[in-house]
């Protein structure tokens, strides 16, 4: 999930998986203003705005409508292709990471690791690379010790190597590039969704059917632009194949299920919208658990210590774009989540 993404420039969200969308501790942003009149108005909207605004390229315009930055009369507009409207348009540019990311000799579990790629199993509270709020403690800065300098920097000075990523509490199995023919081919997988990617999710509620598809097109919220939600018109097309491994509590009315998630979409936040979206979010999720889970899943979630969402990407698998070998990454439970799945199996 990336590009040129250090200034944005080309900026494709496909290419990130769903995870760390957070803005949290942003400097301010810089506001800017351009007033569209009903003759001026009609053409791209990318390139409206690119041309009314000349320190700003195309590219950028356009990561900046995808990121829910750039508002007409208030409301966001995320749809970089559709006609521009007259109107006050506001443009947000977060404001830059000041400094270039710092190694850090931060303990990595590293599953494969050859000249070209290095596969992780990243821990939760570990972001996968800086942000305003999170400038250390990143998998970049950990990566910047482990493999000096063949880590590739195509993606940018502030992400080398990123080609996808998880949320900062979301465990799981992760690649990075070392070599720039690595960063192209990944990034082209990621594009074209040919990575298989399994995430196993603790849920609220049993789903049901207990296998089935949710389709839903995300974007960010026109409510709360720090958050994603399924949209009516615009954000992108996402797709999430689940099945339910387990139930707790009663078989007519459980309380919880473990859920085996897999994604045809990469869109950011996908799996906790999606699950959300069906009344089933993520256990222990701070932004997307709209309503409180049953007395005894909460004495569960206690009990085991969870303090995250209860989702960890289980698998990864992918042809190795240099060597053409076929990989498949399956990493187990952290312990947060198999002390939570004990809990729940007594209810």
């Amino acid at each position: 999930m990336d590009d040129p993404i250090d200034d944005l420039t080309g900026f494709d969200p496909d290419l990130f998986d769903s995870e760390d969308g957070d803005d949290a501790g942003l400097a301010a942003p810089d506001l800017r203003q351009v007033e569209l009149a009903a003759g001026e108005a009609g053409g791209r909207l990318d390139k409206t705005l690119a041309d009314r605004l000349p320190l700003l390229s195309r590219g950028r315009v356009q990561a900046l409508l995808a990121a829910g930055q750039i508002t007409l009369d208030g409301r966001p507009v995320s749809d970089a292709s559709s006609k521009a409207a007259p109107g006050l348009y506001e443009v947000r540019v977060p404001a830059p990471t000041s400094a270039t990311p710092l190694a850090e000799d931060i303990p990595l579990d590293v599953l494969f690791e050859d000249q070209h790629l290095i596969v992780v199993n990243k821990p939760a509270g570990m972001a996968a690379h800086p942000a305003p709020g999170t400038p250390g403690g990143t998998l970049v800065n950990a990566l910047l010790h482990h493999c000096g300098d063949s880590l590739s920097g195509i993606g940018g000075v502030l992400r080398p190597g990123i080609v996808h990523r998880l949320d900062k509490e979301t465990t799981g199995v992760m690649v990075a590039a070392k070599s720039d023919a690595a960063h192209n081919g990944l990034s082209a997988l990621f594009s074209r969704h040919d990575i298989d990617r399994a995430y196993i999710a603790f849920v609220r509620g049993g789903p049901r059917p207990l296998k089935g598809t949710i389709e839903g097109r995300i974007g960010r919220s026109h409510h709360d632009r720090k958050k994603m939600a399924i949209l009516r018109t615009g954000g992108r097309e996402a797709i999430t194949h689940y099945e339910v491994q387990d139930v707790y509590g009663p078989d007519d009315r459980p309380m919880a299920a473990k859920v085996l998630c897999r994604l045809e979409t990469g869109r950011t936040h996908q799996i906790r919208v999606h699950l959300s979206s069906k009344g089933h979010a993520c256990l222990g999720d701070p932004v997307y658990g709209s309503s409180a889970p049953a007395t005894a899943v909460r004495q569960a979630i206690a009990e085991a210590g969870l303090r995250r969402q209860a989702l960890h990407a289980a698998v990864l698998g992918f042809v190795h774009p240099v060597t053409g070998e076929a990989l498949r990454f399956k990493t187990p439970l952290p312990d947060d989540l198999l002390a939570l799945e004990a809990a729940l199996a007594g209810l």
